[in-house]
């Protein structure tokens, strides 16, 4: 199909103020330099920080946690869906476990890691890790480049696709509600304390008092507390994690090994940014002359 020059023109502009808005990102990040990155991606928090400890083995799958986080956010997806999205930032899945007849349910939000990469991977800082344990995010900053949907180790954060004007979407660890003296929704909801709020340093102590407890029934691991260079969620469980899909992401912190790539990332967007207005101008000088 044919495309005409008024759509050509339109499409250019686009594209200009993208890469514009890119451009400018690119150089204000750029401008702050690493320490920007640290600022934002930081805040690598220390143990006394605000935490969750989910006990799957408790975990009944009643999905009151998602329930208390659609109202509080004021989402109206559908609690029973057992992905993430745009408007489900906390879900429960029903995994199958061979030999047994019992179902295991395993919640699924952002973890809110302690060296978070999609923090560190946004360019204009509308992520940051705070020091009391949330991730959370500016949506005034967001310029929609989604960077931090690529760079999340759990490919957690939503992009809201059917919305006129979309933003990134992700559990915020109820921030507000944290500075307010209250725990999250989600953890005050859970009827069998499935998941606990509380210290980082506490949680884990609790966590490796069950395993040391019941030997024979707890997988031997506390997933998160080393994973992408720990989280501020940690789990444990009675069926190894790799069957009930948590992914296997290494210790070491994913900005240290993004960083180098990202660094590269202004430099490319004014570059490209540059290769636009040139078009541009060329394009509007053919024009001219026609």
């Amino acid at each position: 199909m044919a495309v005409s020059q008024p759509e050509r023109v339109v499409g250019r502009r686009r594209l200009l103020r993208w890469g514009a808005a890119l451009a400018g990102a690119a150089a204000a990040r750029a401008a702050t330099g690493a320490a920007g990155r640290t600022a934002r991606a930081a805040s690598v928090v220390d143990g006394q920080a605000w935490a969750m400890l989910v006990d799957i083995t408790q975990c009944v799958g009643c999905r009151s946690c998602v329930f208390a986080c659609q109202e509080e956010n004021g989402w109206k997806g559908d609690p029973e869906g057992q992905q993430l999205d745009g408007e489900r930032w906390t879900a429960v899945r029903e995994v199958a476990v061979k030999g047994s007849e019992e179902p295991r349910f395993v919640r699924t939000e952002c973890f809110h890691c302690l060296q978070p990469s999609c923090a560190d991977a946004c360019i204009v800082g509308a992520l940051r890790k705070t020091a009391e344990g949330p991730v959370v995010y500016d949506a005034g900053k967001c310029i929609g480049c989604r960077y931090c949907m690529i760079a999340c180790p759990f490919q957690v954060p939503r992009y809201q696709w059917d919305q006129t004007f979309p933003l990134v979407a992700k559990c915020d660890f109820c921030a507000d509600r944290i500075a307010a003296g209250k725990q999250p929704a989600c953890s005050e909801a859970c009827p069998t304390g499935a998941t606990l709020f509380g210290r980082r340093d506490e949680l884990v102590e609790q966590a490796r008092a069950r395993l040391a407890s019941e030997p024979d029934r707890y997988v031997q691991h506390i997933y998160g507390l080393e994973e992408a260079g720990g989280t501020s969620w940690l789990f444990i469980t009675d069926v190894p994690f790799e069957q009930l899909g948590f992914a296997r992401v290494g210790t070491t912190p994913p900005p240290q090994r993004t960083r180098a790539w990202m660094q590269r990332v202004p430099a490319i967007a004014v570059g490209i940014a540059g290769l636009l207005a040139a078009a541009h101008v060329i394009e509007g000088r053919g024009g001219n002359h026609a």
